[in-house]
């Protein structure tokens, strides 16, 4: 029947039959497909929901029996109330289709709750490879159905510092229970991919201090850090926006060396921030880099870089905002340019775009970087490396 139904010669994952009973009254067997059909990242492509009336047959593809985020489930709902004669005008506006479309919902999520939280290990397979699958549309529903945000989001899988391989397996019920004692907050880092999140210069204090960071590297994912603001009543932070607060993680001493640092390094701050300009809001010293001389922080409620990028490359007019440049006080980079003279221009410059292309952006002048490399490289030679 189901492959009657989807169309699918594999068999499906999983599926729910079930008969509702009531103020409506309906049946509905809903399936979960084995693999993700070509069209599954077309918004526009017609759902997979057959609706029958009293057995009648009425019509194919009735999308407002399911949210778009779920418009990989296939299946069928006979309902013993709706008119023979129902449209999809009708279907639109009927608060009987709400009912029958809630209760769908509600079912496969259920489904899928089942087989994530089973200590089956058939099942546990199954929701690895419906993850897989069918992960990255259903992290759409995190804002796109708010009332069934939180279980949606306890269904989310995502690649982390854990294990720092791309395979997306930490839910954020897994990272909560891994928190370090005194941590306040989910960490995360988003970026166009996945090894431009793990080698992403501002995980450099986390990973020195042991903390868990979530790498975000689907275009999605800001889409869904943009509406879960908190899991568990632990807010999601991340990692390249605002300063930096580690709370009671912070160590007392490192925060003091990084103030006297901001103090020691006043007139140099001053120096690059008005050779830069416009380029940038702010420039200061960091305390969230051990090894990179320099990295770019979105203010707290400006978009971040990755954010602006996706927007731009959809075509889309992003908010303008400029970026924040922090530098490392203890890179050697930037211990010398505290005493350069002859060409402070150029090595404030080359800070801010490696910075730029460490983040995963695009430099507005590439020859002029190249150019600033060269002369830099030579300077650098014909003073015997000093």
């Amino acid at each position: 029947f189901y492959k009657h139904v989807a169309h699918d010669f594999e068999d499906p994952l999983a599926h729910v039959h079930a008969r509702v009973e009531g103020k409506q009254e309906y049946t509905q067997l809903l399936y979960v497909p084995s693999r993700a059909p070509f069209d599954l990242f077309e918004r526009t492509a017609r759902h997979g929901i057959k609706l029958y009336v009293r057995r009648v047959f009425i019509m194919d593809d009735a999308e407002q029996l399911m949210p778009l985020y779920l418009r990989f489930v296939r299946g069928v709902v006979d309902s013993n109330d709706l008119p023979l004669n129902v449209s999809r005008e009708i279907l639109q506006q009927s608060r009987d289709i709400e009912t029958i479309r809630g209760g769908c919902v509600k079912r496969v999520l259920g489904l899928l709750e089942s087989l994530a939280d089973s200590e089956d290990g058939a099942a546990k397979e199954k929701y690895v490879k419906f993850w897989k699958e069918f992960g990255r549309v259903l992290k759409e529903g995190v804002g796109e159905d708010f009332a069934n945000k939180e279980r949606i989001a306890k269904l989310l899988r995502f690649a982390s510092t854990q294990a720092d391989t791309d395979e997306e397996c930490v839910s954020l019920a897994d990272y909560v229970a891994r928190m370090k004692d005194g941590q306040e907050k989910i960490y995360y880092v988003t970026a166009e991919t996945f090894t431009a999140a793990k080698n992403s210069p501002h995980l450099e204090i986390f990973r020195k201090k042991g903390i868990e960071v979530l790498l975000l590297s689907d275009r999605v994912d800001e889409w869904v850090t943009g509406h879960l603001t908190e899991f568990d009543g632990k807010p999601l932070q991340s990692v390249a926006k605002g300063g930096l607060d580690l709370g009671k993680l912070e160590d007392v001493a490192e925060k003091e060396e990084a103030e006297k640092a901001a103090d020691e390094y006043r007139e140099l701050i001053d120096k690059v921030k008005a050779t830069l300009g416009e380029k940038v809001k702010d420039v200061r010293v960091t305390h969230r880099l051990t090894d990179s001389p320099s990295c770019l922080v979105a203010d707290q409620h400006d978009l971040g870089g990755n954010l602006q990028r996706i927007l731009k490359a959809a075509g889309q007019q992003a908010p303008a905002s400029r970026p924040i440049l922090e530098i490392n006080p203890k890179h050697p980079a930037v211990q010398r340019l505290k005493y350069e003279e002859a060409r402070f221009d150029d090595w404030a410059n080359l800070l801010l775009e490696q910075a730029t292309l460490a983040e995963g952006g695009s430099l507005d002048d590439p020859a002029g970087f190249v150019r600033r490399i060269n002369d830099l490289m030579l300077a650098l030679s014909l003073a015997g490396g000093r």
